[in-house]
């Protein structure tokens, strides 16, 4: 995927229409229930698991099966042809396709939270970019770059990575602070740097094959540049300021770091989920020698039920967080900072706990996890990839005790 110029629009100047064709807006009807969809999924998914870890790819059929369920537009706008779900079917749909899959179920989550930039661009930009049935957007986090403002939008140039779902990605995007044409950086409200969300054609990143993992190795979590890149103003968003987005509502309220956790913490449940199961399944015929069947032992009795009630509580716990803050939220404002800090310890504390039950499942399991290929070995590889993710950090719980002590004096939570 090589950029074979430094615009990708002849002239900055035309209208957008004489430069990229409007795809037709025909989407599948919405179902009633988003986790059902998901969930139907299951034997597909499970199917091209291994594929999908092997080619690095969703295959086909697959991907079109997991569009034709709109599972890429749960957090999407409905200005735009989303499903705009609550929150915690959200979660439940993350966890229903992560059972199968971890490293689909985190591209779905990283899709879904990409999809929030939709909000924050002018409305024409958003439908040429959605109204395609099979859009996704992929970026690599922010970092130190910059972005030239020059007449009619910006140009930059740099490498990003951890672009998760890149390679099915449709569009792209790169954050980076803003250049004024004196040099200087443009300020927020807040007076601090601008971050600005660039959007182009997918086909306009070159792509680094370097997503070479321990586990979630189905992401393609890769690498990419850009070359004195020419984006339009209206290809652009900031998501730092949420009084800036043109969608209201309550799960707009939210902010992008409070649901991407809820998207992370969503593929840990599913994983843990998944482990469990195995285990359960593993119990019935395994009998270690001189021990019995692995079912009949009290201590794998109790631990077993321990584990799921952490499960089951984590789960409820963040459900709970979720549903209370969407009643509270208004149509505009962003949700406060104690809504906030609650749902950063509920996602904090799911996360932990997802982990926690995939090591006890890997232990329990003893050799039968070792040979790949069982229910266990993908998984415990793909739940540690992820616990080294910044979601799933131990400082999150220090951040949050601090702010429940002495408040937020930093905006550790805006």
């Amino acid at each position: 995927m090589v950029d074979s110029g430094a615009h990708w629009f002849p002239n900055p100047g035309n209208d957008m229409r004489d430069a990229l064709p409007m795809n037709d807006a025909s989407f599948p009807p919405v179902l009633s229930d988003p986790v059902a969809r998901a969930r139907a999924l299951g034997p597909a998914i499970a199917a091209a698991a291994d594929r999908i870890e092997q080619s690095q790819t969703i295959p086909e059929p697959l991907w079109s099966q997991v569009i034709e369920a709109r599972i890429p537009r749960l957090l999407l706008p409905r200005s735009v042809g989303g499903d705009e779900v609550e929150p915690w079917v959200y979660l439940r749909a993350i966890e229903e396709i992560s059972r199968h899959d971890g490293s689909l179920g985190w591209n779905l989550f990283v899709a879904n939270s990409a999809a929030l930039i939709a909000p924050f661009i002018p409305l024409e930009s958003a439908h040429r970019i959605f109204d395609d049935p099979r859009a996704a957007v992929a970026w690599g986090p922010p970092n130190e770059h910059k972005a030239r403002a020059v007449p009619g939008g910006y140009r930059i140039s740099g490498e990003w990575h951890f672009a998760s779902g890149c390679r099915q990605a449709t569009w792209m995007g790169a954050h980076a602070q803003v250049v004024e044409a004196d040099g200087s950086l443009r300020l927020n409200r807040f007076g601090r740097p601008t971050v600005k969300t660039l959007l182009f054609p997918a086909e306009r990143a070159v792509h680094i094959e370097d997503w070479d993992t321990l586990g979630m190795r189905g992401t393609a979590s890769e690498g990419y540049t850009l070359h004195d890149l020419f984006v339009p103003e209206e290809f652009s968003g900031t998501r730092e300021d949420q009084t800036l987005r043109r969608d209201t509502g309550p799960l707009y309220a939210f902010t992008m770091g409070g649901l991407y956790a809820v998207g992370v913490a969503g593929v840990a449940f599913g994983i843990a989920r998944a482990m469990l199961d195995g285990l359960k399944a593993l119990a019935t015929e395994k009998a270690p020698r001189g021990l019995g069947r692995m079912a009949d032992n009290a201590v794998v009795q109790s631990e077993y039920a321990k584990r799921e009630g952490i499960l089951g509580a984590a789960r409820a716990y963040l459900v709970e967080t979720l549903r209370d803050i969407y009643e509270r939220a208004g149509d505009v404002d962003v949700v406060g900072s104690e809504d906030r800090v609650s749902l950063r310890l509920a996602c904090a504390h799911g996360i932990h706990a997802a982990i926690e039950i995939g090591d006890y499942v890997y232990k329990a399991a003893g050799t039968s996890a070792i040979f790949k290929g069982t229910p266990f070995e993908r998984r415990f590889r793909d739940m540690h990839t992820m616990s080294q993710q910044i979601q799933s950090r131990d400082a999150h719980f220090e951040a949050v005790g601090r702010v429940m002590f002495n408040g937020d004096p930093e905006g550790l939570f805006i």
